[in-house]
């Protein structure tokens, strides 16, 4: 399959909604010639200086276009796809292209586990003082919070990497622990400065009492 491409330091994971601005010549041709077609264009992830894989997106809308030609439009995420081979423009076009075969993906998590992860995504928010956009069920809307729980781009990009949705529960849970028992520790840290009088008192210029 070839798709029109138009790369970014950015990952995307499929049912994700996205709102892009479009200001460079070339991604303008690329939203004027999809919206004619049917819609459908790739956003490789560029990462360590390559791009190797990448999120099929769907136009939805072009919400505003301004008087200098730049556009805001809005995308939705379709399905992650491996790149065959990449051209830096796609024949006469300004924008580059590519061909590119669709990356499998396995819904094989169990609901306890689902469940586990969304608790594990409530209790951070929960900690953090932050609202939290999940429930606790074993409804897991990935694409709703996966930007937001302190995943780097590169643990991102192995997460969208993943083929089976077991793997990326295990990837979230040991991760969503790591955070969680890193914050606790700050929150007990505080607890403990805080709630100590002897720090407040405490002169540390102030030696005569302590013997050495």
């Amino acid at each position: 399959m070839w798709l029109p491409m138009f790369p970014l330091e950015s990952i995307f994971f499929p049912g994700e909604l996205v709102h892009l601005h479009i200001f460079e010549d070339r991604y303008k041709e690329l939203i004027r010639d999809v919206k004619e077609e049917d819609g459908v264009f790739g956003i490789p992830v560029y990462i360590s200086g390559a791009i190797a894989l990448g999120t099929e997106m769907k136009l939805e809308d072009i919400v505003a276009t301004y008087e200098d030609g730049k556009l805001d439009v809005i995308c939705s995420a379709l399905r992650v796809f491996i790149i065959n081979s990449f051209q830096n423009k796609w024949g006469s076009k300004k924008y580059a292209g590519g061909e590119v075969s669709h990356l499998p993906f396995y819904e094989d998590g169990s609901a306890e586990d689902r469940r586990e992860v969304v608790q594990l995504v409530s209790r951070l928010y929960q900690l953090m003082g932050a609202d939290v956009l999940v429930n606790e069920t074993e409804n897991l809307d990935l694409h709703i919070w996966v930007h937001k729980i302190g995943l780097s781009l590169n643990q991102e990009y192995r997460l969208l990497q993943m083929t089976y949705e077991s793997d990326r529960l295990r990837f979230l849970r040991k991760h969503l622990r790591n955070m969680i028992m890193v914050l606790m520790q700050v929150d007990s840290a505080k607890e403990m400065i805080g709630m100590n009088g002897h720090f407040k008192r405490f002169d540390p210029l102030d030696f005569k009492n302590f013997k050495f």
